[in-house]
Protein backbone atom coordinates (compact mmCIF):
# COMPACT_ATOMS: atom_id res chain seq x y z
CA UNK A 1 0.00 0.00 0.00
CA UNK A 2 2.84 2.37 0.86
CA UNK A 3 4.44 1.79 -2.57
CA UNK A 4 1.14 2.50 -4.30
CA UNK A 5 0.81 5.83 -2.51
CA UNK A 6 4.32 6.82 -3.54
CA UNK A 7 3.58 5.99 -7.18
CA UNK A 8 0.31 7.92 -7.08
CA UNK A 9 2.05 10.98 -5.65
CA UNK A 10 4.75 10.77 -8.33
CA UNK A 11 2.11 10.62 -11.05
CA UNK A 12 0.43 13.76 -9.72
CA UNK A 13 3.74 15.58 -9.94
CA UNK A 14 4.72 14.38 -13.40
CA UNK A 15 1.54 14.60 -15.48
CA UNK A 16 0.89 18.36 -15.20
CA UNK A 17 4.44 19.10 -16.31
CA UNK A 18 4.13 16.85 -19.35
CA UNK A 19 0.76 18.38 -20.27
CA UNK A 20 2.05 21.95 -20.17
CA UNK A 21 3.32 22.79 -23.67
CA UNK A 22 5.48 25.83 -24.30
CA UNK A 23 4.84 28.68 -26.69
CA UNK A 24 6.73 28.81 -29.97
CA UNK A 25 10.16 30.36 -29.49
CA UNK A 26 10.15 34.15 -29.44
CA UNK A 27 6.35 34.43 -29.35
CA UNK A 28 4.27 36.30 -26.79
CA UNK A 29 0.72 37.56 -26.43
CA UNK A 30 -0.41 40.74 -28.15
CA UNK A 31 -0.78 43.86 -26.02
CA UNK A 32 -4.27 44.23 -27.51
CA UNK A 33 -5.72 40.89 -26.36
CA UNK A 34 -4.41 38.08 -24.16
CA UNK A 35 -5.01 34.36 -24.76
CA UNK A 36 -7.43 31.77 -23.43
CA UNK A 37 -5.84 29.99 -20.45
CA UNK A 38 -5.75 26.51 -21.99
CA UNK A 39 -4.10 27.68 -25.21
CA UNK A 40 -0.50 28.05 -26.33
CA UNK A 41 1.06 30.05 -29.15
CA UNK A 42 1.85 27.70 -32.03
CA UNK A 43 3.33 30.37 -34.31
CA UNK A 44 3.65 34.14 -34.55
CA UNK A 45 4.63 36.78 -37.07
CA UNK A 46 5.04 40.55 -36.84
CA UNK A 47 5.76 43.04 -39.61
CA UNK A 48 6.46 46.76 -39.09
CA UNK A 49 4.58 47.45 -42.31
CA UNK A 50 2.44 45.04 -44.29
CA UNK A 51 -1.14 44.54 -45.43
CA UNK A 52 -3.81 42.24 -44.01
CA UNK A 53 -7.42 41.57 -44.96
CA UNK A 54 -9.85 42.32 -42.13
CA UNK A 55 -13.63 42.03 -41.91
CA UNK A 56 -15.15 45.49 -42.15
CA UNK A 57 -18.90 44.86 -42.26
CA UNK A 58 -21.83 42.72 -41.21
CA UNK A 59 -21.07 40.12 -43.90
CA UNK A 60 -18.09 37.75 -43.85
CA UNK A 61 -17.49 38.73 -47.47
CA UNK A 62 -17.00 42.40 -46.58
CA UNK A 63 -13.22 42.46 -46.37
CA UNK A 64 -10.76 45.32 -46.65
CA UNK A 65 -7.00 45.34 -47.02
CA UNK A 66 -5.58 47.50 -44.21
CA UNK A 67 -1.95 48.61 -44.30
CA UNK A 68 0.18 49.14 -41.22
CA UNK A 69 1.86 47.15 -38.47
CA UNK A 70 0.57 43.58 -38.72
CA UNK A 71 0.77 41.07 -35.88
CA UNK A 72 -0.46 37.48 -36.38
CA UNK A 73 -0.70 34.83 -33.65
CA UNK A 74 -1.93 31.25 -34.04
CA UNK A 75 -3.09 29.60 -30.82
CA UNK A 76 -3.64 25.87 -30.26
CA UNK A 77 -6.08 25.05 -27.48
CA UNK A 78 -7.13 22.09 -25.41
CA UNK A 79 -10.24 20.10 -26.28
CA UNK A 80 -12.02 21.71 -23.33
CA UNK A 81 -11.96 25.11 -25.09
CA UNK A 82 -14.90 25.68 -27.42
CA UNK A 83 -14.86 28.03 -30.38
CA UNK A 84 -17.84 29.86 -28.90
CA UNK A 85 -15.94 30.53 -25.67
CA UNK A 86 -13.00 31.95 -27.65
CA UNK A 87 -15.20 34.36 -29.59
CA UNK A 88 -17.29 35.39 -26.58
CA UNK A 89 -14.19 36.00 -24.43
CA UNK A 90 -12.63 38.12 -27.18
CA UNK A 91 -15.84 40.10 -27.64
CA UNK A 92 -16.24 40.86 -23.94
CA UNK A 93 -12.58 41.80 -23.44
CA UNK A 94 -12.45 44.06 -26.49
CA UNK A 95 -15.74 45.75 -25.63
CA UNK A 96 -14.39 46.54 -22.16
CA UNK A 97 -11.28 48.02 -23.81
CA UNK A 98 -13.37 50.40 -25.94
CA UNK A 99 -13.42 48.43 -29.21
CA UNK A 100 -16.50 48.44 -31.44
CA UNK A 101 -17.74 45.18 -32.92
CA UNK A 102 -17.45 45.03 -36.70
CA UNK A 103 -18.39 41.42 -37.38
CA UNK A 104 -19.53 38.35 -35.47
CA UNK A 105 -20.62 35.17 -37.21
CA UNK A 106 -19.42 32.29 -39.38
CA UNK A 107 -16.06 32.70 -41.04
CA UNK A 108 -13.63 30.26 -42.64
CA UNK A 109 -15.29 26.85 -43.13
CA UNK A 110 -18.27 28.19 -41.16
CA UNK A 111 -16.18 28.33 -37.96
CA UNK A 112 -16.99 31.29 -35.65
CA UNK A 113 -15.18 34.55 -36.36
CA UNK A 114 -15.11 37.96 -34.74
CA UNK A 115 -13.60 41.34 -35.60
CA UNK A 116 -13.55 44.73 -33.90
CA UNK A 117 -12.02 48.16 -34.30
CA UNK A 118 -10.82 51.00 -32.10
CA UNK A 119 -9.60 54.00 -34.05
CA UNK A 120 -6.80 52.80 -36.33
CA UNK A 121 -6.46 49.42 -34.60
CA UNK A 122 -8.25 46.41 -36.11
CA UNK A 123 -8.41 42.92 -34.61
CA UNK A 124 -9.73 39.79 -36.28
CA UNK A 125 -10.31 36.40 -34.63
CA UNK A 126 -10.81 33.29 -36.80
CA UNK A 127 -11.36 29.87 -35.25
CA UNK A 128 -10.76 26.64 -37.14
CA UNK A 129 -10.12 22.90 -36.86
CA UNK A 130 -6.51 22.32 -37.87
CA UNK A 131 -5.36 19.10 -36.26
CA UNK A 132 -7.15 20.33 -33.14
CA UNK A 133 -8.80 23.45 -31.77
CA UNK A 134 -6.95 26.52 -33.11
CA UNK A 135 -7.63 30.20 -33.66
CA UNK A 136 -5.80 32.92 -35.52
CA UNK A 137 -5.62 36.40 -34.04
CA UNK A 138 -4.63 39.22 -36.40
CA UNK A 139 -4.01 42.77 -35.18
CA UNK A 140 -3.45 45.62 -37.63
CA UNK A 141 -2.40 49.07 -36.47
CA UNK A 142 -3.12 51.11 -39.59
CA UNK A 143 -0.48 53.64 -40.61
CA UNK A 144 1.20 55.01 -43.70
CA UNK A 145 4.46 53.48 -44.78
CA UNK A 146 7.64 55.34 -43.85
CA UNK A 147 9.40 56.03 -47.13
CA UNK A 148 12.91 54.55 -46.98
CA UNK A 149 13.79 53.94 -50.63
CA UNK A 150 14.57 56.89 -52.87
CA UNK A 151 14.74 56.91 -56.66
CA UNK A 152 18.21 57.92 -57.87
CA UNK A 153 18.97 60.53 -60.50
CA UNK A 154 20.36 57.74 -62.69
CA UNK A 155 17.19 55.66 -62.52
CA UNK A 156 15.03 58.72 -63.25
CA UNK A 157 17.21 59.59 -66.23
CA UNK A 158 17.01 56.05 -67.63
CA UNK A 159 13.22 55.96 -67.33
CA UNK A 160 12.75 59.40 -68.94
CA UNK A 161 15.11 58.48 -71.77
CA UNK A 162 13.09 55.30 -72.30
CA UNK A 163 9.48 56.54 -72.04
CA UNK A 164 9.64 60.32 -71.83
CA UNK A 165 8.56 60.51 -68.19
CA UNK A 166 8.98 58.87 -64.79
CA UNK A 167 6.70 58.53 -61.77
CA UNK A 168 8.08 59.60 -58.39
CA UNK A 169 6.73 58.06 -55.17
CA UNK A 170 9.25 59.43 -52.69
CA UNK A 171 7.68 62.89 -52.36
CA UNK A 172 5.36 63.04 -49.34
CA UNK A 173 2.86 65.78 -48.50
CA UNK A 174 0.78 66.60 -45.47
CA UNK A 175 -2.72 65.13 -45.81
CA UNK A 176 -4.93 67.23 -48.12
CA UNK A 177 -2.19 69.89 -48.33
CA UNK A 178 0.70 70.87 -50.59
CA UNK A 179 3.19 71.06 -47.72
CA UNK A 180 6.21 68.89 -48.55
CA UNK A 181 7.32 66.67 -45.67
CA UNK A 182 11.05 66.60 -44.68
CA UNK A 183 11.65 62.92 -45.67
CA UNK A 184 11.01 63.98 -49.29
CA UNK A 185 14.26 65.94 -49.49
CA UNK A 186 16.37 62.92 -50.48
CA UNK A 187 14.20 62.34 -53.52
CA UNK A 188 14.01 66.03 -54.39
CA UNK A 189 17.80 66.31 -54.17
CA UNK A 190 18.09 63.50 -56.71
CA UNK A 191 15.74 65.44 -58.99
CA UNK A 192 18.04 68.46 -58.76
CA UNK A 193 20.97 66.19 -59.65
CA UNK A 194 19.00 64.84 -62.63
CA UNK A 195 18.43 68.33 -63.99
CA UNK A 196 22.05 69.36 -63.46
CA UNK A 197 23.25 66.23 -65.26
CA UNK A 198 21.00 67.07 -68.23
CA UNK A 199 21.24 70.86 -68.67
CA UNK A 200 19.37 70.83 -72.00
CA UNK A 201 16.28 69.17 -70.54
CA UNK A 202 13.06 71.00 -69.78
CA UNK A 203 10.61 69.13 -67.57
CA UNK A 204 7.00 69.43 -66.54
CA UNK A 205 6.24 68.56 -62.91
CA UNK A 206 2.86 66.81 -62.89
CA UNK A 207 0.74 66.25 -59.78
CA UNK A 208 -1.73 63.36 -59.46
CA UNK A 209 -4.18 62.26 -56.75
CA UNK A 210 -6.44 59.29 -56.05
CA UNK A 211 -10.21 59.65 -56.43
CA UNK A 212 -10.96 60.32 -52.75
CA UNK A 213 -12.66 63.72 -52.57
CA UNK A 214 -14.27 65.89 -55.23
CA UNK A 215 -12.72 66.28 -58.66
CA UNK A 216 -12.41 70.05 -58.32
CA UNK A 217 -10.67 69.72 -54.96
CA UNK A 218 -8.31 67.06 -56.32
CA UNK A 219 -7.47 69.18 -59.36
CA UNK A 220 -6.55 72.16 -57.17
CA UNK A 221 -4.60 69.99 -54.74
CA UNK A 222 -2.58 68.31 -57.49
CA UNK A 223 -1.78 71.71 -59.06
CA UNK A 224 -0.64 73.10 -55.71
CA UNK A 225 1.55 70.08 -55.07
CA UNK A 226 3.14 70.26 -58.53
CA UNK A 227 3.87 73.95 -57.97
CA UNK A 228 5.33 73.20 -54.52
CA UNK A 229 7.77 70.70 -56.05
CA UNK A 230 8.71 73.13 -58.80
CA UNK A 231 9.31 75.89 -56.22
CA UNK A 232 11.54 73.57 -54.15
CA UNK A 233 13.65 72.69 -57.18
CA UNK A 234 14.01 76.34 -58.19
CA UNK A 235 14.96 77.30 -54.63
CA UNK A 236 17.73 74.70 -54.82
CA UNK A 237 19.41 75.95 -57.95
CA UNK A 238 17.31 74.85 -60.95
CA UNK A 239 16.55 77.55 -63.56
CA UNK A 240 12.82 78.30 -63.34
CA UNK A 241 12.63 78.52 -67.16
CA UNK A 242 13.35 74.80 -67.36
CA UNK A 243 10.35 73.79 -65.26
CA UNK A 244 6.59 74.02 -65.55
CA UNK A 245 3.90 72.62 -63.23
CA UNK A 246 0.53 71.07 -63.99
CA UNK A 247 -2.02 69.25 -61.84
CA UNK A 248 -4.22 66.48 -63.25
CA UNK A 249 -6.20 65.59 -60.14
CA UNK A 250 -7.55 62.03 -60.40
CA UNK A 251 -7.97 62.09 -64.19
CA UNK A 252 -4.94 59.88 -64.98
CA UNK A 253 -4.94 56.86 -62.65
CA UNK A 254 -2.33 54.16 -63.15
CA UNK A 255 -4.02 51.65 -60.81
CA UNK A 256 -7.43 50.68 -59.45
CA UNK A 257 -8.80 53.29 -57.05
CA UNK A 258 -11.01 50.62 -55.47
CA UNK A 259 -8.06 49.34 -53.41
CA UNK A 260 -5.75 51.13 -50.97
CA UNK A 261 -2.71 49.84 -52.87
CA UNK A 262 -4.12 51.24 -56.11
CA UNK A 263 -4.90 54.61 -54.54
CA UNK A 264 -1.34 54.80 -53.18
CA UNK A 265 0.04 54.27 -56.69
CA UNK A 266 -2.22 57.00 -58.06
CA UNK A 267 -0.95 59.55 -55.52
CA UNK A 268 2.27 60.50 -57.28
CA UNK A 269 4.39 63.15 -58.96
CA UNK A 270 5.48 62.64 -62.56
CA UNK A 271 8.38 64.27 -64.34
CA UNK A 272 7.71 64.61 -68.06
CA UNK A 273 10.27 65.73 -70.64
CA UNK A 274 9.09 68.61 -72.85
Amino acid sequence: MKNLLVLAAAALCVFPILAQEEDAEGCKDSQVLSRMKSCRIESCDKKDFDRADVRTGASDEQMQAVEGEVETLIYRCGDNVSFLSIVRNAENALKAAGFTKVYSGPGMNESPAYSARKGGVWIDIQTQINGGQTYTQTVVRSKEMEQEMTASAESMEAEIAKSGYCSIYGILFDTAKATIQPPSEKCLTEMVKLLKNNPAWKLQVEGHTDNVGGKEVNAKLSQSRAEAVRAWLVAHGVDSARLSAKGFGDSKPVADNATEDGRAKNRRVDLRKL
